[in-house]
C-alpha cells in the first residue's frame, strides 16, 4: 500500500441480469469514452443492503420495478486504465411492474432489451467484460440462494 493511499477498498457495485423472452434489459449510458451498454448497476450506498442497492438502481437506471429471487454471482473485475477494482453483486429475479414515465438517472440514455448475439456484436462497446459474462453465467443457469447474504442493520 502506498502512503497516498493506506486503506485500499474496492468499490462495491450491485447489478440487476434481467431476461424476457430472450433479451437482456441493459442501460445505454453516458461515459468518458462515449455510450456505453451496461446492465442496471451502480455503487452501494450507505446503509442499503446489497438486495436493496440491486432494487434501487434498476428503478434509477430503467424505470422497471425489480424484485431479486436469486445471487447470480459474485465478480471481481479491476479496471486497470484507472487503477481501480470492483466488486460486483449480481441478482436475478422478476420484473414486478413499469413506470414509462419515471425520469431515469442522470447519464442513462435508454433502457433496452438486447439478445445475447446483439450483446456480442456490441462487444466494443459494453462498460465491462462483466456485462457478457454475467449473461453467460445467466444463461448457464448458475443462481445462489438469496439467504447466502446476511445483511446486519445496527441500531442507534
Amino acid at each position: 500500500m502506498s502512503a497516498e493511499n493506506p486503506i485500499w477498498k474496492p468499490n462495491v457495485t450491485v447489478a440487476a441480469v434481467l431476461e424476457h423472452d430472450g433479451r437482456f434489459l441493459l442501460v445505454e449510458e453516458h461515459t468518458d469514452l462515449g455510450p456505453m451498454f451496461n446492465q442496471p448497476a451502480g455503487h452501494l450506498e450507505p446503509g442499503e443492503s446489497l438486495i436493496e442497492g440491486a432494487t434501487r438502481e434498476t428503478l434509477e437506471e430503467t424505470a422497471y420495478a425489480f424484485l431479486p429471487t436469486a445471487l447470480l454471482g459474485v465478480y471481481q473485475y479491476h479496471h486497470a486504465p484507472r487503477d481501480t477494482t470492483y466488486l460486483r453483486f449480481a441478482f436475478t429475479g422478476k420484473i414486478t411492474g413499469h413506470d414509462a414515465a419515471r425520469v431515469l438517472d442522470k447519464g442513462i440514455i435508454r433502457a433496452t432489451w438486447l439478445t445475447p448475439e446483439e450483446l456480442h456484436r456490441h462487444s466494443a462497446r459494453l462498460r465491462t467484460p462483466l456485462v457478457t459474462r454475467c449473461v453467460d453465467d445467466y444463461l448457464t443457469g448458475k443462481r445462489y440462494p438469496l439467504d447466502l447474504i446476511t445483511h446486519y442493520r445496527t441500531e442507534g
